[in-house]
């Protein structure tokens, strides 16, 4: 029963505390796409873990900022079983609020797969 795949996004598979988000911003490695930047720093924990730091600078609009996290965590829940142990920040660059769900998704999948390979390298 134990090896059952769950697809949720609870409690421990956040970022929650300042702490938390300071360890990946001092110590992280880097993956990006032409509107995303993902720090990622390994963990101790059984699963990958999920922080935003979407600035208002960036992404002005809280309904956008709110669009682009809502489908950056249900990414994420689909593929967090595939992903490596590591704790991630979500980075946005500036004109993602203009890209329509599709493009945000395949950039987002080109970058679980980039980190997936990585972690079997």
């Amino acid at each position: 029963m134990n090896d059952l795949i769950t697809y949720e996004f609870n409690r421990e598979s956040r970022l929650l505390t300042p702490g938390q988000f300071q360890q990946v911003f001092s110590k992280s490695s880097r993956f990006g796409s032409s509107h995303f930047t993902i720090l990622i720093s390994p963990n101790q924990t059984n699963k990958p873990r999920l922080g935003f730091a979407v600035a208002k600078k960036r992404v002005k609009l809280a309904v956008q900022r709110n669009r682009i996290k809502r489908i950056t965590r249900e990414s994420f829940r689909l593929k967090q079983h595939e992903l490596p142990n590591v704790d991630m920040v979500v980075l946005v660059k500036s004109g993602i609020d203009n890209l329509d769900n599709d493009t945000i998704n395949k950039q987002l999948a080109k970058i679980w797969r980039k980190l997936i390979q990585r972690q079997k390298s």
